[in-house]
């Protein structure tokens, strides 16, 4: 079954989706193929780096409120073994980390590189808008760093990320993570692992059932 998961690298839930999917499929008997499709919370563009709890309380209604959501989400991330540093987080745009996913898919390397974003913006502090950064994280999955940048640096996969991205738009995709299962069935948010594996195996016999 291929499940295609949408989601954007700054977003916490999308991580700790990642993470309860991965717990599912620990229990699945099934085999399936994971494709990552980009979204973005916010196309704005990130002209300088700036704090990311300084982004979320201008976007969110002021610190207390801010406070209240990281505390909330770095809890729930905590649950699934995942530590989010919201303090050393820096804002980015994620257009380019989205065309290095897709760079990094064609060479097998899509998985790694994905879960290394998220490490490096929610607990490592790396500013992932820049693409100097990116081509280190691409190197530290076994890309080759140099080709990495060369290839951030060029317009290669502009057009088609930002097909992905319009197609999501007319799926319906509104919030992430949304885990699409063999082409058709939606399972929207950072479910728990049980639901995500009660889908997963409802959608296989459905898929498997003649029809």
């Amino acid at each position: 079954m291929e499940i295609e998961i949408y989601a954007d690298v700054v977003c916490p839930w999308c991580w700790i989706g990642k993470r309860r999917l991965e717990q599912a499929l620990a229990s699945y008997d099934g085999t399936t193929t994971i494709r990552y499709r980009p979204f973005q919370l916010d196309p704005s563009p990130v002209p300088r780096p700036v704090p990311l709890v300084e982004a979320l309380a201008a976007k969110f209604g002021g610190p207390d409120r801010m406070e209240q959501m990281v505390g909330q989400v770095t809890q729930v991330a905590a649950g699934v073994g995942l530590r989010m540093d919201f303090a050393r987080a820096i804002a980015a745009n994620t257009f380019d980390a989205h065309r290095l996913v897709r760079y990094a898919d064609g060479q097998g390397h899509s998985a790694e590189l994905v879960e290394a974003l998220y490490q490096a913006h929610f607990a490592d502090g790396v500013d992932i808008g820049s693409r100097e950064a990116l081509a280190g994280i691409a190197g530290s999955v076994g890309l080759d760093a140099t080709a990495a940048r060369a290839h951030l640096d060029s317009t290669a996969g502009s057009t088609e990320v930002a097909a992905d991205l319009a197609a999501a738009r007319e799926l319906g995709v509104t919030s992430v993570p949304t885990f699409v299962l063999a082409g058709k069935y939606a399972v929207t948010g950072a479910q728990e692992p049980q639901t995500l594996l009660a889908a997963l195996t409802e959608v296989a016999q459905r898929e498997s059932a003649p029809h």
